[in-house]
C-alpha cells in the first residue's frame, strides 16, 4: 500500500517545527530517520495531514560529554553513531542490537525514545538509566525523566506539539545488557539493563509490559551488599515475580517470565564480569 496524502515541511529549526505541529492540531507527525513511522504510514494505519521533517535542524545531532558521569546525546544522532562513540559503552553495545545495518545507519535516538515500543532497546536503557529527555514546545522547553515519559505501549507523556531534541544519560560504573530475541536485529522477547550508578543497581526490562519495568523489589536487594551469586539469583528471582507478562503469537508469559528471570541474571553477571565495562 502507498501512504494517504500529505503536507511536507522541512523545518529549519526547532522553534519552526513546534510552531508546525501546533498549527496542525493533532495532525502532524515529526520524521527524522522514519524506520518506525514509513511503514505505519505506508499501511495507513496512521493518516497524519502534515509530516514535518527535522533533519536539517542544526544542533540536533551531536554527542556530548557533558561532565565525567553523563553524555548527552541529540535527537538526530543515529543508531550507527552510538554504536562508535566510546564515551558511553553501554549505549555502544546495545546500539548495536538495534535492527540492522540499514536501520541504524536512518535511525535516531530521539525517534525511538519518542515511538516509545515497549520491545525496542534503547527506551529500555533510558528507564534504566533514569536518562533525562529535554523536550521543545510551543511554550518553550522542558525536562522530563524518563520515567514519567512512558506511560503506555507507543505512548508517551508528550504532547502533540512537542518533540524531543536531546537525551542525557549517566555513564554507569559497571553494566551488564542481555537480549532475548528470535534473531538478531529483531525486537527483543525479553531485554534486560542492570547499571551501576555512584554505587546503586538499576535494572530495567522490556518486552515484558507496555512500559520498561523497572523492579523495586530487585534493586533493594542489590543495596544490601556485594554482587555474588546469591543476591545475583534472589534478585532475578524477584524481577521474575513482579512481572505479569502476557502472552501473544511470540511467546507465553511463563515463557517470559522465566527468561525475565534468566536474563537478568545474565545481565548481573556480566556487569560483575569487568568492573568498568559490563560486556562479557
Amino acid at each position: 500500500m502507498k501512504s494517504a496524502r500529505f503536507d511536507y515541511l522541512r523545518a529549519r529549526s526547532v522553534e519552526e517545527a513546534v510552531r508546525a505541529l501546533a498549527d496542525a492540531h493533532g495532525e502532524g507527525k515529526i520524521i527524522a530517520g522514519g524506520q518506525s513511522l514509513a511503514p505505519v504510514l505506508a499501511l495507513r494505519m496512521a493518516r497524519p495531514a502534515l509530516l514535518v521533517d527535522v533533519n536539517r535542524i542544526p544542533g540536533l545531532g551531536g554527542i556530548t560529554r557533558t561532565s565525567e558521569s553523563s553524555i548527552r546525546i541529540g535527537a538526530l544522532v543515529r543508531h550507527s553513531a552510538l554504536m562508535r562513540q566510546c564515551d558511553h559503552p553501554l549505549l555502544a553495545e546495545v546500539a548495536g542490537w538495534i535492527g540492522h545495518t540499514a536501520i541504524r545507519s536512518r535511525g535516531t535516538t530521539g525517534g525511538s525514545i519518542a515511538h516509545a515500543d515497549p520491545s525496542a532497546e534503547l527506551p529500555v536503557v533510558a528507564a534504566a538509566l533514569d536518562a533525562v529527555v529535554r523536550v521543545a514546545g510551543p511554550r518553550g522547553s522542558r525536562e522530563v525523566e524518563a520515567g514519567d515519559l512512558f506511560v503506555g505501549a507507543l505512548e508517551t507523556s508528550l504532547t502533540e506539539e512537542e518533540m524531543i531534541t536531546s537525551v542525557e544519560l549517566p555513564i554507569p560504573q559497571r553494566w551488564g545488557f542481555a537480549e532475548l530475541s528470535r534473531r538478531h536485529g529483531d525486537f527483543g522477547l525479553v531485554t534486560v539493563v542492570a547499571a551501576e550508578i555512584e554505587g546503586r543497581w538499576r535494572i530495567a526490562v522490556g518486552g515484558v509490559g507496555s512500559v520498561p519495568y523497572r523492579p523495586a523489589e530487585a534493586e533493594a536487594l542489590l543495596a544490601d551488599g556485594p554482587l555474588t551469586e546469591v543476591t545475583i539469583a534472589r534478585a532475578a528471582a524477584a524481577t521474575a515475580a513482579g512481572i505479569e507478562p502476557s502472552t501473544d503469537i511470540h511467546a507465553s508469559g511463563d515463557y517470559r517470565r522465566a527468561m525475565t528471570e534468566e536474563f537478568t541474571r545474565r545481565a548481573l553477571t556480566r556487569a560483575t564480569a569487568a568492573p568498568d565495562n559490563g560486556a562479557a
